[in-house]
């Protein structure tokens, strides 16, 4: 059995390790048997960042500088039956389902904080008149003459995820282009000149009455069409990261002192 000093030493940075030396959890809070004021349980801080705990029975622990060994191993001690509304003391409900499932004897006789006795009221350890000590945590260990008031605070980051996916993807469609082109033909056109003296031979050169033909060729532009690919432009893809504020909202627990007992004065002073 580890007595109170001891508990007292490890309850700051104490580490709870199994029957194999390995690591379980931190220390978390100290459960005494109200009745003999010796430590009855230690929870352990155990999963992420600490938040689950865990109820270990001391009857076979033992310390040794800032370490508590119990004969258990992590996987068993994380196993445990969940004790979420213990509020300083544990039933007797509570304690039978703990020792059963830890395998150890449990007593019906019942101490005022629902933990079995472990002795008479006259064996009762009694730390008042201890240097510094004013009074007995029924949570934990016997204190000094204050008592610490904690609360959670919110610690906010981020992480990166993926959002959704974007590719450039080409394609080819197809649409009328209209442009103009000047284009040229030919059309005859009939002149006519009288007979002067200066064309009179060339008109008397042939026969009295013939019959005569001309014939004169046309020719006319037509638009001519060809294709040419030519590059127009480079498209690529780049990201940018744009920075918003967003609130995030979560309720956070803390604890809050008030005294309670005998009619006397109060005032809350702060240093």
């Amino acid at each position: 059995m580890i007595s109170t000093d001891e508990i007292r030493d490890l309850l700051d940075n104490g580490t709870v390790v199994g029957d194999d030396g390995s690591k379980i959890g931190k220390v978390g809070q100290v459960y005494l048997d109200d009745q003999t004021g010796e430590p009855e349980w230690v929870t352990v801080r155990t999963g992420m960042f600490g938040g689950a705990e865990s109820f270990v029975p001391l009857a076979q622990a033992s310390a040794r500088d800032s370490e508590i060994q119990v004969p258990y191993g992590k996987d068993m001690v994380k196993g445990a039956p969940r004790i979420d509304d213990a509020e300083g003391n544990l039933t007797q409900d509570q304690e039978a389902e703990l020792y059963a499932y830890y395998g150890l004897g449990y007593s019906e006789s019942a101490s005022d904080s629902g933990l079995p006795a472990g002795g008479t009221a006259d064996d009762q350890d009694d730390h008042t008149g201890d240097p510094g000590v004013v009074g007995q945590d029924t949570s934990g260990p016997t204190t000094d003459d204050a008592m610490t008031r904690s609360e959670e605070q919110l610690r906010v980051g981020t992480e990166s995820r993926e959002t959704g996916r974007v590719r450039l993807r080409k394609y080819v469609v197809t649409e009328n282009v209209t442009q103009t082109v000047p284009v040229s033909h030919e059309e005859v056109r009939i002149e006519r000149e009288p007979i002067t003296e200066a064309n009179r031979d060339q008109a008397m050169a042939g026969g009295d009455i013939t019959e005569e033909e001309h014939e004169v060729t046309l020719h006319e532009e037509r638009p001519v069409v060809e294709k040419e690919t030519v590059p127009v432009e480079r498209v690529r893809m780049d990201t940018e990261t744009v920075t918003e504020d967003q609130q995030v909202t979560e309720q956070v627990r803390k604890e809050q002192i008030e005294a309670d007992g005998a009619d006397v004065p109060v005032s809350d002073e702060k240093r």
